[in-house]
């Protein structure tokens, strides 16, 4: 934090304190609020900058980048619209409309027309809101942008798909180093598409489009196709399952926090009921080794997110006699006392019960490769969102995800949206350790996102982070998520949706038990 009186641009304290040596900062948190760095300041109470180190650095840091590749294209190739997709790896998917055919040549060109604005040091003139001027392109991005095309030196551009991959450096604690290229993502990219095709089919692809859905009151046949759509894909996976050669015995479901994986869980089971099985479901949070035993984070406090906290001997031995036939005694987890607590009566399962799993780990090789491997079915659950904000602006999954936990932790677990913020940056570091590098071990990937949800979920997050004190470092968070919710026109009447959709999870009046 700098401590400054006088009002000045933040940049000219940067230059005068030597704070922009590296790695440079991207932007700034004054008195709890994100902004540029080109941002008069006066008095005020407190000002942390924003470098590579964080999260929030490297979203602005990536968006300031998408916007340098816009203003590119807008000097070589005017008539192309570019749309901004989704997230890959550490890359953004952009395909254009009209479809247009490019390669390693043209993206050459486009690179370089970047590279010399970056060589050329073009600023990033904040004009007004959150609109941007780069070399007399201007756009909003719903979002604070660096000062000057200087600072994005890393990034790449490759063919990809039908379009254009832009990757950008991930987190860094020192310095940014070389844009990462992306991984194999298949299955993901896959699952990516699909959402994409289907907004465009339903006419649902901007928040504009829901909107108009709202306002008009037609908003209740998006939520039943949408439910449909669901309930087809659950069909669907279950049927995989039945008709599987190998007779899969053990079903693992893992994904994000905030995926909706207890309900697909419950709605997988109904699915698999029809089909004649009769599965049984075990939790892994049933499996946590004893309080005194379970990993700390370097802060000290007891880290359930690790794969580590889990007794995977113990839920691997379980499941192997449950497939032997044999009766088996099985834990509960107490949370208050931190100590297993053993269920009374035994249980075994015949030939047609599957094993469904439900957790954090259930992607991890350190766990399935316990078992026989023509015996497991893996699935992976997550809300990879099917609407934009506009052409250039997508809607991150994260963000997506935040606000569903914080509904659900308020309604359910008596627990308030600044201490869900406040433990949102570990709940992610646990799934880049030990969920996001497995997901493309899963057989098979369920999109939980509805396209209607973020209607309904901004009227219910809403007055839960109004609650959040201007005066607290979260509230930086809290006020972009309302400004961000303020996007949409609320739901009233709830009636379309149904009691076993996902959504219910975390608004509740679910027909389950969660």
């Amino acid at each position: 934090m700098i401590k400054q009186r006088i009002s000045t641009p933040v940049q000219n304290l940067l230059i005068q304190e030597k704070e922009n040596v590296h790695p440079p900062v991207v932007g700034i948190i004054l008195d709890h609020r994100f902004c540029d760095i080109t941002t008069e300041v006066n008095t005020y109470r407190s000002l942390h900058l924003i470098d590579m180190s964080s999260k929030v650095g490297t979203d602005i840091y990536r968006k300031s980048v998408i916007f340098l590749f816009l203003a590119a294209m807008h000097q070589l190739f005017p008539q192309i619209k570019m749309i901004v997709e989704y997230s890959v790896k550490n890359g953004i998917y952009c395909r254009s409309l009209p479809p247009y055919f490019f390669n390693q040549a043209k993206l050459a060109r486009i690179e370089q027309v970047m590279r010399q604005f970056v060589a050329d040091k073009v600023d990033f003139i904040h004009v007004q809101g959150e609109v941007y001027n780069c070399a007399g392109y201007e756009d909003n991005l719903h979002t604070v942008l660096v000062d000057n095309a200087a600072k994005l030196t890393d990034f790449s551009l490759e063919v990809y798909l039908e379009g254009v991959l832009i990757g950008t450096p991930s987190q860094r604690r020192t310095q940014i180093t070389q844009a990462t290229r992306v991984s194999n993502v298949q299955k993901l990219e896959k699952l990516f598409f699909e959402a994409e095709q289907w907004a465009g089919i339903i006419s649902c692809s901007y928040v504009q489009d829901l909107n108009h859905y709202v306002q008009n009151g037609e908003i209740g046949e998006i939520i039943r196709v949408s439910e449909a759509l669901h309930e087809k894909k659950v069909a669907d996976i279950a049927d995989r399952i039945v008709h599987n050669p190998h007779h899969p015995r053990v079903i693992f479901i893992a994904g994000p926090s905030s995926s909706g994986k207890t309900t697909f869980a419950q709605r997988l089971r109904i699915q698999l009921l029809v089909n004649g099985l009769k599965p049984i479901s075990l939790s892994t949070d049933d499996y946590f080794l004893e309080r005194e035993d379970t990993p700390l984070t370097p802060e000290g406090e007891y880290d359930f997110e690790a794969f580590e906290s889990i007794d995977r001997h113990l839920l691997t031995r379980n499941i192997s006699d449950l497939l032997d036939g044999k009766a088996v005694h099985l834990p509960k987890y107490n949370f208050i006392t931190g100590k297993k607590e053993w269920q009374k009566e035994a249980l075994s399962i015949a030939d047609n019960q599957p094993i469904i799993i439900e957790g954090l780990h259930g992607l991890n090789p350190a766990l399935t490769g316990l078992l026989p491997a023509d015996k497991i079915y893996k699935i992976y659950v997550s809300a990879l969102t099917q609407l934009n904000i506009d052409a250039h602006s997508n809607i991150s999954t994260t963000q997506v995800r935040l606000l569903r936990r914080i509904v659900r932790d308020y309604q359910f677990r008596a627990s308030s949206a600044l201490k869900t913020i406040r433990q949102w940056p570990d709940v992610r570091k646990g799934e880049d350790k030990y969920i996001f590098p497995f997901q493309e071990n899963a057989d098979v990937m369920f999109n939980s996102a509805l396209i209607y949800e973020l209607a309904v979920l901004g009227k219910y997050a809403h007055p839960i982070l109004k609650k959040i004190s201007p005066r607290l470092p979260e509230y930086a968070i809290s006020s972009e998520l309302l400004k961000f919710i303020k996007l949409f026109s609320f739901l009233s009447n709830e009636e379309d949706i149904p009691n076993n959709s996902i959504l219910r999870e975390f608004i509740g009046k679910s027909c389950f038990s969660l």
